[in-house]
């Protein structure tokens, strides 16, 4: 059957009317921002937006200009689907958060290496101490040459 003037031009004006609801970013819940979604709101088929055996469907020029504005919008930052906005916001997320792990991940690493030198000094001070208390209990007292002036004080630097 085929349609008159009347009749497509009024599937015209419903899909212009669907598609300027779509690029205002109202989606429905099932839909994107897409051909499929644009002619189910306009209760139209969409075969009509594709060519067929040559010839331009009736509504490729709609699908033409549909796809330009979205992507003009998308260019503009202005992201008409929801889905692809919080596909894009996810994406930025996701890469923040593993800068932030990496971060954390070397911190750590420079933590548990300062904490293994700090242990090992600790460790070969306590033997040091140990070895002058053996010492002075053996009777032995000379005079120690190599300790720190006793106002001195040492810091923990690196090895």
């Amino acid at each position: 059957m085929r349609t008159t003037d009347d009749q497509r031009q009024q599937a015209e004006d419903r899909i212009r009317a669907a598609m300027d609801r779509l690029l205002r970013g109202e989606i429905p819940p099932s839909g994107r921002c897409d051909l499929k979604t644009l002619a189910a709101q306009a209760g139209v088929n969409r075969t009509g937006f594709y060519p067929k055996e040559g010839r331009p469907g009736p509504f490729q020029h709609l699908a033409e200009e549909f796809t330009r504005r979205r992507d003009l919008l998308q260019q503009a930052g202005t992201i008409p689907d929801p889905r692809e906005a919080q596909i894009t916001r996810l994406k930025e997320e996701n890469t923040n958060l593993r800068r932030r792990l990496h971060e954390r991940d070397t911190e750590v690493q420079e933590l548990t290496d300062f904490r293994q030198r700090a242990i090992s000094r600790l460790a070969a001070q306590h033997l040091e101490i140990e070895n002058l208390r053996q010492q002075l209990s053996n009777g032995s007292h000379q005079p120690v040459t190599h300790l720190p002036h006793p106002r001195r004080t040492t810091t923990l630097g690196p090895c």
